[in-house]
């Protein structure tokens, strides 16, 4: 697995920063994913029982609930999609792997345009995720929280990529 550089080291605006880091932990993600077999995608190795392609369907469903329905407070339909009635997550029957990554890479792309160029103080709109003003994060801290999110769901199929053939690194 060849390794994904990290944002150049001379990125001092904050808006970019977030952005390219994002960018760099959505290609950990889906590097970490290359290659593995259909039955790898879908089956777990760890005792919580996720698979690593509902793991992805997962962060599809993060970027909308964060971006979507709580920073632009657009009515989505069922906002926690990427769960089962045992609140797990889970892939809808009959959807390809192929698909679950298309809806990933095209929820990024839609991520990405919805918040370049706004400022980092703006405040999530009320209405879709968040009821009050008081309870509106703003985009910065929106974006750092999707970070730390991704950044732990990265190291967790680190984990999951090891113990399903040995690959190691980013």
């Amino acid at each position: 697995m060849n390794p994904i550089d990290e944002p150049p080291h001379s990125l001092t605006d904050p808006h970019h920063m977030l952005g390219a880091y994002l960018d760099y932990v959505r290609s950990v993600v889906t590097k970490k994913l290359d290659g593995l077999p259909e039955h790898e995608l879908r089956t777990s190795r760890l005792p919580s029982g996720w698979t690593p392609l509902e793991l992805l369907h997962h962060l599809t469903h993060v970027e909308r609930r964060w971006l979507r329905w709580g920073f632009l407070g657009e009515a989505v339909d069922d906002p926690w999609g990427d769960r089962g009635p045992d609140d797990r997550w889970r892939v809808p029957e009959g959807r390809s792997s192929a698909e679950v990554r298309a809806r990933y890479e095209r929820q990024c792309a839609w991520s990405r345009a919805a918040v370049a160029g706004v400022p980092l103080e703006r405040r999530a709109a009320t209405g879709g995720r968040f009821a009050t003003e008081a309870d509106a994060p703003t985009l910065g801290w929106i974006l750092f929280h999707l970070l730390q999110e991704y950044a732990r769901h990265a190291g967790q199929l680190d984990v999951v990529r090891e113990l399903a053939d040995g690959t190691v690194g980013e």
